[in-house]
């Protein structure tokens, strides 16, 4: 590799570690061909960028992306996945990949600028996407105060109904 196609492989890089929230760093090792085509396949539609390069360029990259510790893990065969919209969809499908076939293996993951270990990719590949979640929460913020509302509702319609009581007796009255 020309010195210029480093530099730009660097680069290249360094921008997806800034721009990504989560990265997952694993040992691609034994997958063939035709296996890593279906893992890039499918984290790719999931707007995850599967990318194997040199140990030393991933190093510098996340040096130059303010990473760190991460060099303990860029050692032996290495592939990086790069998620740019939802972590939990990337955790998914590699996650699904390793029970398959158990590869790829993990190495570690940094999700949110923290690094992780791989036990706990489990627990993030077992969410359920980000719409799911949203609307989740969406429905725990509804819920008090729809039966806010219902409550204040039966007040209302009770008051109403004695003022409405007591005007009917005061005109039976007159």
């Amino acid at each position: 590799m020309l010195r210029q196609e480093k530099i730009d492989a660097v680069a290249k890089i360094k921008a997806l570690f800034e721009s990504s929230g989560a990265f997952f760093i694993t040992d691609y090792q034994g997958l063939n061909v035709a296996d890593m085509t279906r893992l890039r396949r499918s984290l790719r539609a999931n707007q995850v960028q599967y990318l194997v390069a040199k140990n030393t360029l991933f190093r510098r990259a996340a040096a130059d992306a303010g990473v760190t510790g991460l060099d303990k893990f860029l050692d032996g065969p290495t592939a990086v996945a790069f998620a740019q919209a939802d972590p939990s969809a990337a955790a998914r499908v590699l996650h699904d990949s390793y029970r398959e076939k158990e590869l790829p293996r993990f190495k570690a993951f940094v999700l949110e600028g923290q690094l992780r270990q791989p036990e706990e990719i489990k627990r993030l590949a077992e969410l359920p996407p980000k719409e799911i979640l949203l609307a989740q929460l969406a429905a725990a913020v509804e819920a008090p105060l729809t039966q806010l509302v219902g409550t204040l509702d039966g007040f209302f319609r009770a008051l109403v109904g004695s003022v409405d009581a007591l005007a009917e007796k005061r005109k039976a009255e007159a």
